[in-house]
This record gives structure tokens, C-alpha cells and sequence, in this order.
């Protein structure tokens, strides 16, 4: 595993998408591949450095920020409350988001002269979700996505592209079995769904509740290097 010290780059704004992020540093000159990062509820592009870990130092590791403000240094990709009956979200805010990481995607790609099939976009919660949302609609986009302790939105259910455009996607698929925030019913409809799209994945589950362990990292890391 790579030992360097990293940190994170000042904050900087896309010109297209609007949207902030960081890189983590020292940044590769001349990078090979794409990662995309992306925050749950709540947190903000500093949460996740931490996944970086072990990553090939290079890979352009990108830490985005959420477009909506919470207050203080939380962020958000769309507005959700917790009911009796389910998450409930904003649709319209989940969906801008996905069209913003899109071009953001596009943008990265172009700018560092790396391509979608060196690109992997990952998150944590509301995070994965919105990785899910981009790889699945937009699949020409990225590699893969990295669902860890997020779930699939039924409402993304009308832009999920065929399966001969899914076909060369892989995802990396993860959830806690205590996880009291998104409970663990989830991460098996997401496994039933990409299952019924032909989508390359395996569900691994964890002793533990809502968010990142260390045995979920590692994975992680195996998954991407493979």
C-alpha cells in the first residue's frame, strides 16, 4: 500500500458545472487515471481524503463539494428527510446534481487528458448515490462506480441506459448490516438491480452501521486496483 502523506489542494470551482472540489496532493503531473470522490450528507469534499489511502499516486484523485449549503461546512447533493415511510427527496435537486457531475466528469477528462475508461466515481451515502445516478445514466462517462453505504434512487429509473450501453460498467457495491441510516434492505435492491442489467458486481456486507470501515476501504482499494 502507498505510504505518502497526502493532503488537499485550496478549493477550486469548475467554470462549467459550478461545481467546488478539491485534489488531493501532491497531485500527479502527468495522471493515468480518475477518481472522483464524493461526500454523504451533511459532510463536505474534506470527509473522504482518507479513502484516497493506497490509491496509485497517479491517479488524480478529485474531492467534489455538494451545491447545496446546509450551513456552516455541510453540504449536500439534493435535500432528503427521513420518514416512517422511506428516505424522501427532492427529485429536481437529485437530478441537477447528476447533470452537474456529468459535466463535471467531462470537464476533468478533457482538462488532464484522461479517459472515461480511466475514470471510477465513488461516494459514501448521499455520495454513492450520486455516483450510482451518473454511472448508471450516463455509463459512457466513467469505468465504474463505488456505491459504499448508498443505495440506488427508484426515481433515477427512467434515465438508467440500456444494457448494451451498461455493458463494460463494473461497480463496487458495499453496505453495513447494521446500518440504521439507510438499513441494509437497500444495498439488496441495488444488488437486484444490477443484476437484472448484466452490470459486473459483487454486494460485500459489514459488522457495522452507517458509514466507511476499514475492511470497506481496503476493498475498496482491491477493487480498483483490479
Amino acid at each position: 500500500m502507498n505510504t505518502t502523506n497526502y493532503a488537499l489542494s485550496e478549493l477550486q470551482t469548475d467554470g462549467a458545472s459550478h461545481l467546488s472540489y478539491r485534489l488531493r496532493q501532491p497531485a500527479p503531473a502527468k495522471p493515468t487515471k480518475l477518481l472522483v470522490l464524493l461526500h454523504g450528507v451533511g459532510g463536505n469534499e474534506t470527509n473522504l481524503l482518507n479513502l484516497a489511502d493506497g490509491i496509485d499516486p497517479d491517479t488524480l484523485v478529485v474531492l467534489g463539494r455538494g451545491p447545496l449549503s446546509l450551513g456552516g461546512p455541510q453540504f449536500a447533493w439534493f435535500r432528503v428527510s427521513f420518514t416512517a415511510n422511506g428516505p424522501q427527496i427532492s427529485p429536481e435537486e437529485a437530478e441537477r446534481s447528476r447533470t452537474l457531475l456529468i459535466t463535471l466528469l467531462q470537464q476533468l477528462q478533457q482538462q488532464h487528458g484522461i479517459a472515461p475508461e480511466n475514470t471510477v466515481i465513488a461516494g459514501f451515502s448521499q455520495g454513492g448515490i450520486m455516483s450510482a445516478s451518473v454511472g448508471l445514466s450516463s455509463p459512457e462517462s466513467v469505468r465504474g462506480f463505488g456505491l459504499l453505504s448508498g443505495r440506488i434512487l427508484p426515481e433515477l429509473e427512467p434515465v438508467i441506459a440500456s444494457k448494451e450501453r451498461l455493458s463494460a460498467l463494473k461497480v463496487f457495491l458495499s453496505h453495513g448490516e447494521q446500518d440504521n441510516t439507510l438499513p441494509v434492505h437497500w444495498a439488496h435492491r441495488s444488488d437486484a438491480l444490477l443484476t437484472q442489467l448484466d452490470i459486473q458486481h459483487s454486494l460485500q456486507l459489514y459488522n457495522m452501521d452507517h458509514g466507511i470501515s476499514a475492511g470497506m476501504q481496503a476493498d475498496f482499494v482491491k477493487w480498483l486496483e483490479a
